[in-house]
């Protein structure tokens, strides 16, 4: 039988009240009554940022936009490739869970990390200096978006926003619970290269995540 979830924490939010579960060994992430997140796998997480990483330039600064439960905060300060790691959480509460209960106090306290408690959108609005990759592991992607503010991310607009973040030669990577016909059209309309990666999953469709750069990639030697 299936061990009950247990409540350890609750906090307001942005977009309604967050909660975090303990089930077992994991813990879950659960905002305004939608399921977020859970330190179960993480492994399309990884390969958000791993994926964009292999892809930048070396040694360039990376932007993660949502720190969930840590696994791509964990993933780029691992990866050889990057440089500075900004993380981008407006939810005060999911960065004290991380400090606290998820276990992630050692990540937030690497040198190269930043954590910035802040809307992306707003955020990114301010920045001068260009990115060599953003990650994007916000709400459950393109098609399920908590408010207005997180799904202007998506749009034409907001991917105008996230392509000025980068250098030209810099990687957008986007993670979404599941394939979405509509972004992927929308992002070649704003990006030279996409690329779709899919990660299987135990139930359900496969997570997705998606790779859009600038500037045309060259293409492998034959």
């Amino acid at each position: 039988m299936d061990e009950l979830p247990t409540v350890i924490a609750r906090a307001p939010g942005a977009c309604g009240e967050l909660v975090l579960r303990r089930v077992g060994a994991h813990h879950e992430i659960i905002a305004d009554g939608m399921f977020l997140m859970d330190t179960r796998a993480g492994e399309s997480e990884r390969l958000l940022v791993d994926a964009a990483a292999d892809r930048m330039p070396d040694g360039a600064p990376l932007v993660v936009g949502g720190l969930g439960v840590g696994f791509s905060l964990a993933a780029a300060l691992s990866h050889p490739r990057v440089g500075e790691v900004v993380v981008v959480e407006r939810e005060q509460a999911v960065i004290e869970w991380n400090a606290g209960p998820l276990g992630n106090a050692d990540l937030l306290a690497d040198p190269r990390a930043h954590c910035v408690p802040a809307d992306l959108v707003t955020w990114l609005s301010t920045v001068e200096e260009p990115f060599g990759a953003v990650c994007l592991d916000i709400d459950n992607g393109p098609e399920w978006t908590l408010d207005e503010g997180n799904a202007g991310l998506y749009t034409d607009t907001g991917l105008d926003l996230l392509a000025s973040a980068l250098t030209p030669d810099g990687v957008l990577a986007v993670w979404s619970a599941a394939a979405s016909a509509d972004f992927h059209t929308r992002l070649r309309a704003h990006f030279a290269d996409v690329e779709e990666l899919t990660v299987p999953v135990p139930r359900g469709e496969p997570d997705v995540v998606y790779l859009a750069t600038p500037s045309p990639r060259p293409s492998s030697p034959s």
